[in-house]
C-alpha cells in the first residue's frame, strides 16, 4: 500500500519546505497538507492517511487538541501522529502522551533531517491494513465485527463454514491471487467441522506457518482447557466474546505485523537470491546461475539448444568510444536477450560473451532474427553486430552442458572465421555450418 501523509502547519513556507523534504526522501508517497485543524478534521473524515504530522501552534486549535480529536475518530484512532516542534519539553511530552501523540520531530535538527526521520519512522511502523478471512456463523456477530474491521481499513471476506473457508484459501493459492493476511475464526461452530478443524487444515494440510498466515480465534468459553486447545490447534492468539473493539484491533494489528515482517523477510530473501544470480549490468542471469540451473533447464524437454553470442569487435568499441559506451552496448544486448528469450535462459557468460539456453525447433531462425535485431540496435549511436554459435542437445546425445558449450563455441569461432555477423550451427556430423546453408537445404 502506498503511504499517504497528511501534513498540518499554519505557515505556508513551513509546509512547502516540509513537503519538499518528504518528496526528496520518499518520491513514491502521496502528500496532502492543511493549514488549520478544522480543515484537517474535515479531510481525514473523508480520506484515510498512513501518518499525520502537525505543528503545535495552529491558527484555530492547539496541536495536542487536534491529536485528541484524531484519536476520538473511528477512521484514524490508531494512525500515528507526529508533532513537529522546537519546544518538546518534559511537560509537553507528558501531555502529548495523554493526547495520543506517537512521536516528536525536533525542528532543531533542521528541515533536511525531517524527510529521513519520517522515512525511518514509516519503515519501523508499517501502515498495517490487511485482507482478512473471517469465519463466523452468527449473523449478529458477523455484522458487528465486519463493520468494525472495515471501519479500520481492513478488507473482509466472510465464510460461513469451514469448508467454504478452506476453499477460499485454496483458491487464492492456486489462482495466485493476493493471499489472506489473517484468519479470524470462531472456535465453536455449528456444523460438522469446527474452528479446530480449520486450524488443523491450515497448519497440517495446507502447510501455512503461524508467520505466513496468522490465525486469531474468537471464543465465548473462558475455560483454561479451551484456551490451551486453541493454542495447541495452531492459533496465534485468541479473544473472548463479547468482542471489545480496542482489544480486537490491538490483537489484529499485532498479528498483521507478524505477517508484514514475514512477507518483508521473504521479499528480502528473494531479492538477495536474485542479486546473487543476476548480472548487475545487463540484468541477464550470471554464470553462477548457468552452472546451478543449466543442466536442469536443458533436461526439461528433448528439444534444447545451447547458444553462444559474442559481440563483434567489442574491444575496439571500448577503445574508441570509451567504456561507458561499451556498457551501454552490453546493457542493450542484455535487454534484447531478455525480451527475445523470455522462455529461455539468457546469461552473461563473461565480458562481451552471452549464453542462451532455449527449447524449440525454431531456435536457429530465432537466432537469425536476433542477429538482425542487434544490427538495428545502435546503442549509444554505435553500430553493433554479433556472431552466434549454437548446438542442438538432441544431436549430441550423452553430452553434458560443459561439452555442449564447447561445441557451441566451435560454431561461434567458425562464424567469426567466416567474417562475423552470422549464425553457425554445430551439427550431428561434427561440422560447423552456416544457418543459411541449413535453411537452404531444408527449404
Amino acid at each position: 500500500m502506498i503511504n499517504k501523509i497528511m501534513l498540518v502547519d499554519g505557515s505556508n513556507a513551513s509546509r512547502e519546505v516540509l513537503i519538499r523534504r518528504l518528496q526528496v526522501a520518499m518520491p513514491e508517497i502521496h502528500i496532502s497538507s492543511c493549514a488549520t485543524a478544522n480543515e484537517t478534521l474535515a479531510r481525514i473524515a473523508e480520506e484515510r492517511f498512513s501518518l499525520i504530522t502537525t505543528a503545535l501552534l495552529l491558527p484555530d486549535m492547539d496541536g495536542l487538541d487536534l491529536c485528541r480529536k484524531i484519536r476520538s475518530s473511528k477512521r484514524h484512532r490508531y494512525t500515528p501522529v507526529i508533532v513537529v516542534s522546537s519546544d518538546a519539553d518534559q511537560r509537553l511530552l507528558h501531555e502529548g502522551y495523554n493526547a495520543g501523540v506517537t512521536d516528536y520531530f525536533d525542528k532543531a535538527h533542521g528541515y533536511m533531517a525531517f524527510g529521513q526521520f519520517i522515512k525511518s519512522f514509516l519503515a519501523r511502523n508499517a501502515d498495517l491494513f490487511g485482507r482478512i478471512l473471517y469465519l463466523e456463523d452468527s449473523k449478529t456477530a458477523i455484522a458487528s465485527t465486519r463493520q468494525m474491521l472495515e471501519a479500520h481499513g481492513m478488507e473482509v471476506v466472510h465464510a460461513s463454514s469451514v469448508e467454504e473457508a478452506l476453499n477460499l484459501l485454496e483458491k487464492s493459492r492456486q489462482a495466485n491471487e493476493r493471499s489472506f493476511d489473517l484468519v479470524i475464526t470462531d472456535f465453536h461452530l455449528q456444523g460438522q467441522m469446527t474452528g479446530g478443524d480449520l486450524l488443523y487444515s491450515i497448519r497440517v494440510r495446507q502447510h501455512y506457518s503461524q508467520q505466513e498466515l496468522p490465525v486469531l480465534v474468537t471464543t465465548g468459553n473462558e475455560d483454561i482447557k479451551t484456551q490451551v486447545a486453541v493454542f495447541n490447534a495452531g492459533a496465534n492468539d485468541f479473544v473472548n466474546k463479547p468482542l471489545v473493539e480496542e482489544v480486537v484491533m490491538a490483537r489484529v494489528r499485532a498479528l498483521l505485523l507478524v505477517k508484514f515482517q514475514y512477507d518483508t523477510l521473504r521479499r528480502q530473501a528473494a531479492n538477495l537470491e536474485q542479486m546473487a544470480t543476476t548480472d548487475a549490468l545487463t540484468s541477464t542471469h550470471n554464470r553462477l546461475y548457468l552452472v546451478e540451473a543449466g543442466e536442469t533447464f536443458l533436461t526439461e524437454r528433448n528439444d534444447g539448444w545451447v547458444i553462444i553470442i559474442d559481440l563483434d569487435h567489442f574491444k575496439m568499441i571500448n577503445d574508441t568510444e570509451g567504456h561507458l559506451v561499451g556498457d551501454q552496448v552490453l546493457i542493450a544486448m542484455g535487454k534484447l536477450l531478455n525480451q527475445l528469450f523470455q522462455d529461455g535462459l539468457p546469461v552473461r557468460f563473461g565480458g562481451e560473451e552471452f549464453v542462451v539456453l532455449a527449447h524449440g525447433e525454431a531456435i536457429p531462425s530465432r537466432c537469425e532474427a536476433m542477429r538482425k535485431a542487434v544490427e538495428a540496435l545502435k546503442p549509444g549511436g554505435v553500430e553493433v553486430t554479433v556472431s552466434i554459435g549454437l548446438v542442438a542437445v538432441e544431436a549430441q546425445p550423452g553430452k553434458d552442458l560443459n561439452s555442449l558449450l564447447g561445441l557451441a563455441d566451435n560454431a561461434l569461432y567458425a562464424a567469426k572465421d567466416a567474417g562475423r555477423n552470422r549464425v553457425f550451427i554445430y551439427d550431428a556430423n561434427a561440422n560447423a555450418v552456416p544457418y543459411t546453408s541449413v535453411k537452404e537445404t531444408t527449404d
